[in-house]
C-alpha cells in the first residue's frame, strides 16, 4: 500500500483524494494547510493526520510520496524538500514560474532518486486516450496540424490572488493555457522547436494575461495551435483537432473522440465520459501508483513537464518581442527511444 501526504489541502486537492479512494493499492494518511480550520475539515472528509506545516507532514515515515497541490510560485521548494525527504511526487501543473526553477526540480528528483510525475490530466482523458491510441496504431497516418482550444470564465470562485498576478505564476496561460500546450505535444509525439504568440489582458483587471494564442513548429514537421481564453462571460469551450494525412480526429473531453472521414464524423467507441475530469485523475493515479509499484519511469516525466514550460516561457518571450522565438532545447531528448 502506497501511502501519500496531500501537501496543498484546497479544492483540487479535495478531487485528487477522491481519485485516490477509487485506486486500488493507495491511501491517504495525511495532509497540510495552513489554514487549520479548511484542514480539518480536509482531514475529517478524507482522512488523515492534519500539518499545518508541509515540513511536518514530509517528516512522518508513513508518508511514501506526496500530491503537491500549493500555488504555482511555491512549487519549487515544495518539491525540492519533498525530495530530500525521499517521497516521491505527483506534482501539479504548471512546473514552475521560470525555466530555471523547472532546472532545479529536475535536478533535485535525479540527485536524491526520487519519482516525479507532472499532474498533466491531459494524457488521462478517456477521450484523449483513445485518439492517442489511434495516432500510435498507425491509423490516422502522420499528423500535419493541430488545433487545441482551452477557453473558460477565468474568475471562478475557486480564484485566488496569486492566480492574477504572473509574478506568481498567475494568468490564463500559466493556468490553463500549459494544458493546451501539453494535449498538442503529447498527441504529435514530437518536441515543439519554434513559437510566435500574443499574449494579452483583454477581460479583467489584473497583472496577467487572460487570453493567449500560440502557433507551434513541432521537430517533426508538424505545426500546432495553441489557444487559452479566459472570458467574462461565454462557453466553456476544450476541444482539441488534429488533421493528419489518413483523416481527422476531433477530441471533445465530454463528447468523445471522433474520426473524420469522407464529410463524416464518426465517434470511436468507448472514448466518452461525461464526468471526464474525475475519470482522468483516476487514470492519472492509477499510473502514478504503477510506476512506484513497478519501479519505472513516470507517465509524465520531469523532463517532458520542463519542455512543456520552455515552451510557454517563449510564447510568452515571443509575446514580448513581437516575433517568433526558438525553444530552449535542452533535454529534448524525451522522445528518442
Amino acid at each position: 500500500m502506497i501511502k501519500v501526504g496531500i501537501i496543498g489541502a484546497g479544492s483540487f486537492a479535495a478531487q485528487h483524494a477522491q481519485a485516490i479512494a477509487s485506486v486500488n493499492g493507495v491511501s491517504i494518511v495525511s495532509a497540510s494547510r495552513r489554514n487549520t480550520t479548511a484542514l480539518a475539515e480536509f482531514t475529517s472528509r478524507f482522512g488523515g493526520r492534519g500539518y499545518a506545516d508541509y515540513q511536518d507532514l514530509l517528516k512522518d515515515n508513513e508518508v511514501d510520496a506526496v500530491v503537491i497541490a500549493t500555488p504555482h510560485h511555491t512549487h519549487t521548494s515544495v518539491v525540492e524538500a519533498a525530495a530530500r525527504a525521499g517521497k516521491h511526487i505527483l506534482l501539479e501543473k504548471p512546473m514552475a514560474p521560470n525555466l530555471a526553477e523547472c532546472d532545479r526540480i529536475v535536478q533535485c528528483t535525479k540527485e536524491t532518486g526520487v519519482k516525479l510525475m507532472l499532474g498533466h490530466t491531459g494524457h488521462f482523458i478517456p477521450a484523449v486516450q483513445s485518439a492517442k491510441k489511434l495516432l500510435e496504431s498507425g491509423e490516422m497516418g502522420e499528423v500535419v496540424y493541430g488545433v487545441a482550444t482551452k477557453s473558460k470564465k477565468w474568475m471562478n470562485p475557486d480564484r485566488r490572488e496569486w492566480h492574477l498576478d504572473r509574478a506568481y505564476g498567475g494568468g490564463m496561460w500559466m493556468t490553463i493555457g500549459v494544458h493546451a500546450l501539453d494535449q498538442l505535444t503529447w498527441l504529435i509525439g514530437a518536441p515543439v522547436e519554434h513559437v510566435s504568440a500574443q499574449m494579452q489582458t483583454r477581460f479583467h483587471n489584473q497583472q496577467a494575461d487572460d487570453t493567449g494564442v500560440a502557433f507551434l513548429r513541432y521537430a517533426n514537421g508538424a505545426t500546432g495551435t495553441a489557444v487559452s481564453i479566459g472570458f467574462q462571460t461565454g462557453v466553456f469551450t476544450f476541444v482539441t483537432e488534429l488533421t493528419c494525412t489518413k483523416g481527422m480526429l476531433r477530441i471533445d473531453n465530454s463528447r468523445g473522440a471522433f474520426i473524420g472521414r469522407d464529410e463524416q464524423w464518426q465517434l470511436v467507441p468507448g472514448s466518452t465520459g461525461e464526468n471526464w475530469m474525475a475519470a482522468a485523475l483516476v487514470n492519472e493515479w492509477q499510473a502514478f501508483v504503477n510506476a512506484l509499484e513497478q519501479d519505472t519511469e513516470t507517465a509524465v516525466t520531469a523532463e517532458f513537464g520542463r519542455h512543456i514550460m520552455a515552451v510557454a516561457f517563449a510564447a510568452e518571450e515571443s509575446s514580448t518581442l513581437r516575433k517568433e522565438v526558438t525553444v530552449n532545447s535542452k533535454r529534448n531528448t524525451f522522445y528518442e527511444q
